[in-house]
């Protein structure tokens, strides 16, 4: 996810040539070519290898498709790209993009929720001009929304769990120019990093729909905010580890004040930088921090990277600047030169249960320690369950944690614990299109000889102690054992297994890396895990085959013998992002018009994918993330926006577009398939508290009443909000 506050991937630098793909998939076997053609054509993959990728030939006719395999069809038409263009036919600028949500003819959407928006009692409405307190902001909506998840309200069946639900939303970080009246620069103190962390974390929000219009349930029970200050529970192999034992300290609205005491490794407070998510079959929400490491700053020179901390703290991007967040000036609990272990205490994923409001989050250390995006999970048909999962910055991995335990769909309690215990992998994607996953474990062998346990980044004394800290420093055991360096690895998606298709099938959105493919002398992620985050230049591969890959890819693998247990996998290229319309300059190994499957051809280019989901029915749900303003490489795509796609074909359509300077992120149905919410985050993002509208006023501008229909929505500011997507006939998004 890109941000303000966030690292970005958008300076084009140097390339490189490489030999081609072609001859790979040439190579393959057939009954593996097979499955590569059931997602893209004979004819795009000729066109990847020759690098002609815009030469694409489309053939399939705008029109519904046909139901087939595991998938029932995809029944709107486009929406036209939001440009630059489009908003000067409009009577708009030329300088932004239409600054509204647009769903094809036949769908309505209404702003849901929003920024400020009260969730539980005591809530008060939001205001507008930022003049909320902390202590206001913890009973209100977060800021900067990402994945959701619906949760049918507990009791209810059949009809009914359509209506009535819990919405777990992640709020991945704030725009403090936006959320203080007079920005962060000015008079910076305590309250206002209190807020801050306040706006962070997850909202649990009530949905509920009366008479056919849904509204939050303003003063519901399960109304819940867990935020950077939140009790949590640390749990599983790396819990009570001394690098998981921080400073302990009284957090109080006035200040952080410390004991002098260590807490014991079992015990966090806080969650931030929430990106992506996923559920538990047994019914729970999982969190995934990111970009945790901006949080943090230091009031002193960090250690030397020759320590243990000091390493640590660079491969994982930590630095005293952070990522312009001043938290640590006045709070020691985020200073590094104050508190060096807090920050092993984040870059988890986290679970929460939406039912039970008294219940503490819970840190799984069995699943690693990264810049989580998401965990996609998969149960097979002897109950294994395995969660799927991206470290998203440039030149990471991918991982799957499979539990020891079997899922029991009869006893919920009966699965509390299996996020404990299992083991955690490591994909290598090989250039035949097989991969394989390596077992993050004491005994494994690194690429240079040396098992894990004997590694001195792990050194311990005994196992439990190594795999503590394999868990601790997961991307650099990851480095150990030669794991494929992919380009920014987001978010997750499996495909459901119904109506006869009984493959176990995960995606991932691969959102670009301008570094892919930039030097003559390529460089990776070193086996002593040295490198500095984000720094290598790796040579484009078969599974990252683009030099500055700026439109990104999406990746799929397939499970060997249909078990999520096993350790082999085949892999294919999904989608090749690109412009169709671009006039860049091609490289050697990158055209940038991608092998998007679309008619006429070009009508749903997409870049930067980012968000991926699969409905209940089987449509692949895809969202960008961009700059979102129509500019430079995506004057043409323009705005960030939402398609769909069969999963057969590849055929895709553009079903939602967004407001000025936003990212489309989140998606989630009620299990009837009939209301769809959607993420829109940071619109009129880089805007200064002195012109806080300077870019967008959405939802302010669409919509005039929040979705009781009543309440006029305030004007001040741009809102990051949930959409709520209905089909006018009633029936399924999509269909």
């Amino acid at each position: 996810m890109k941000g303000a506050s966030h690292p970005t991937n958008d300076v084009t630098l140097g390339e490189s040539s490489v030999p081609s793909i072609r001859e790979v998939i040439d190579s393959v076997e057939a009954s593996r070519r097979q499955f590569i053609q059931g997602g893209v054509s004979a004819a795009a993959l000729a066109s990847v290898g020759g690098l002609t990728l815009g030469g694409l030939v489309n053939t399939v006719q705008a029109a519904p498709i046909p139901p087939s395999v595991g998938f029932p069809g995809i029944g709107f038409e486009n929406v036209p790209a939001n440009t630059r263009a489009l908003n000067v036919s409009l009577g708009g600028s030329a300088t932004a993009v239409v600054d509204k949500v647009t769903v094809p003819a036949g769908y309505t959407a209404q702003v849901f929720v929003s920024w400020g928006d009260a969730i539980m009692p005591g809530g008060k409405a939001f205001r507008g001009d930022a003049a909320e307190t902390a202590a206001d902001q913890l009973k209100q909506f977060g800021m900067h929304n990402d994945g959701m998840h619906f949760f049918p309200f507990p009791g209810l069946s059949g009809a009914a769990a359509s209506d009535r639900g819990l919405l777990c939303v992640n709020n991945e970080y704030t725009h403090e120019d936006l959320l203080f009246p007079d920005g962060q620069a000015a008079n910076y103190n305590i309250a206002k990093t209190r807020k801050s962390q306040a706006a962070h974390g997850v909202s649990v929000v009530e949905a509920r729909r009366v008479n056919g219009k849904w509204g939050v349930v303003k003063n519901s029970i399960y109304g819940r905010r867990i935020t950077a200050n939140t009790k949590a529970r640390v749990s599983g192999p790396a819990a009570g580890h001394a690098l998981l034992k921080s400073n302990e300290y009284t957090i109080g609205d006035n200040g952080s004040v410390s004991t002098g005491k260590q807490l014991d490794g079992f015990t966090a407070y806080g969650t931030v930088n929430n990106c992506s998510h996923g559920v538990t079959p047994w019914g729970t929400y999982l969190t995934c921090e990111e970009n945790w490491n901006g949080n943090f700053g230091s009031t002193a020179a960090l250690p030397a990277t020759s320590t243990e901390t000091g390493k640590l703290y660079n491969r994982y991007g930590v630095t005293a600047a952070g990522f312009g967040y001043q938290w640590h000036t006045t709070d020691p609990r985020f200073d590094l030169a104050a508190n060096p272990n807090e920050t092993n205490l984040f870059g988890w994923v986290v679970e929460i249960d939406p039912y039970d409001p008294r219940s503490l989050p819970v840190k799984r250390t069995a699943m690693g320690r990264f810049k989580h995006e998401s965990a996609q999970y998969v149960v097979d048909a002897q109950n294994n369950v395995a969660f799927y999962m991206g470290d998203d910055e440039r030149n990471e991995y991918i991982y799957k944690f499979v539990c020891s335990g079997k899922f029991n769909p009869a006893n919920r309690a009966a699965n509390r614990e299996l996020l404990d215990h299992g083991t955690l992998y490591v994909a290598r994607f090989n250039s035949n299109l097989s991969g394989e996953w390596i077992a993050l474990q004491p005994g494994t062998i690194g690429v240079n000889g040396q098992a894990l346990r004997d590694n001195p980044n792990f050194a311990g004394a005994n196992d439990a102690e190594v795999q503590a800290k394999i868990l601790i420093k997961t991307r650099m055991a990851a480095d150990a054992v030669g794991a494929t360096m992919m380009d920014r690895p987001e978010w997750t998606g499996a495909r459901p297994r119904i109506n006869g298709f009984d493959e176990i099938e995960v995606y991932c959105t691969l959102t670009n890396n301008n570094r892919r493919g930039s030097s003559t002398t390529p460089s990776s992620n070193a086996i002593d895990g040295s490198t500095t985050a984000a720094s290598a230049r790796p040579a484009v591969d078969a599974a990252n085959p683009r030099a500055d890959n700026i439109y990104g890819h999406i990746i799929r693998w397939r499970e060997t013998g249909r078990s999520v247990t096993s350790t082999t996998f085949n892999w294919d290229l999904f989608a090749q992002a690109g412009d169709t319309a671009t006039t860049k300059a091609a490289k050697p190994t990158n055209d940038y018009k991608g092998n998007i499957v679309d008619a006429p051809n070009g009508s749903a280019d997409y870049g930067a994918p980012d968000g991926l989901w699969f409905d209940y029915f089987g449509r692949l749900w895809v969202q960008t993330d961009q700059i979102g303003d129509g500019s430079g490489d995506f004057v043409n795509i323009g705005g960030n926006m939402m398609v769909c796609a069969d999963p057969n074909t590849g055929m895709t359509r553009r079903f939602l577009t967004s407001p000025n300077k936003c990212e489309v992120t989140g998606v989630t149905m009620t299990p009837d398939g009939k209301t769809m919410f959607v993420g829109i985050q940071h619109p009129g993002e880089d805007a200064l508290y002195t012109n806080p509208t300077q870019f967008s006023n959405w939802p302010q501008n669409q919509f005039t009443v929040e979705s009781d229909g009543v309440t006029a929505l305030p004007a001040g500011r741009p809102r990051s909000s949930v959409v709520v997507i209905t089909k006018d006939d009633g029936g399924v998004i999509g269909s």
